[in-house]
């Protein structure tokens, strides 16, 4: 087994973490709690990091769990996003600002109808689709299947797309 490092291998998954945490909690103050509290408890299971076949997906763990209980007890699901946790938009598509505003409102309502997905859809969509991973890293992290994972995902590009279909046929 690799020897894991706190400092090079725990500490750079830092803002995938906050940003999973985000996209479950909806609040950034509870997301930046919740990494806080993830890498405090992988810091005390720090001498079981020898047996851990993948750093990441156990960190993944720990802070989607967390994130679940703090939404829990929050009962905070019909908060939105706020403006500090977005990216910054892409400009290099075009040079009309007309262009830029109707775009930005795109992936605002899509990141909306996203926060509205029941919370397996919303993780697995984020994991697969924001943060890039594989079908079976995500399976490992819900410990889910992968058929499970795929089923998930399908489910949620489905919702959205229907959603923002409606929304763009009868307006908001």
């Amino acid at each position: 087994m690799k020897k894991i490092s706190f400092r090079t291998d725990v500490l750079p998954l830092k803002n995938e973490l906050f940003r999973l945490a985000l996209r479950i909690t909806l609040n950034r103050e509870d997301a930046e709690d919740v990494v806080q509290e993830t890498m405090i408890r992988v810091w005390n299971r720090r001498d079981q990091w020898e047996q851990i076949e993948s750093i990441e997906a156990f960190c993944t763990t720990i802070c989607r769990n967390l994130a679940l209980d703090k939404t829990k007890r929050a009962s905070n699901q019909d908060a939105s996003l706020d403006d500090e946790g977005h990216d910054a938009p892409d400009h290099s598509y075009s040079a009309n600002p007309e262009e830029q505003a109707m775009q930005r409102d795109k992936v605002e309502r899509v990141r909306r109808l996203m926060d509205q997905l029941p919370e397996k859809q919303r993780t697995c969509m984020q994991l697969r689709d924001v943060e890039g991973k594989s079908y079976k890293e995500i399976a490992a992290v819900m410990d889910i299947t992968e058929q499970q994972v795929k089923i998930n995902i399908f489910r949620a590009r489905q919702s959205i797309k229907q959603e923002y279909l409606k929304q763009e046929q009868y307006g908001l």
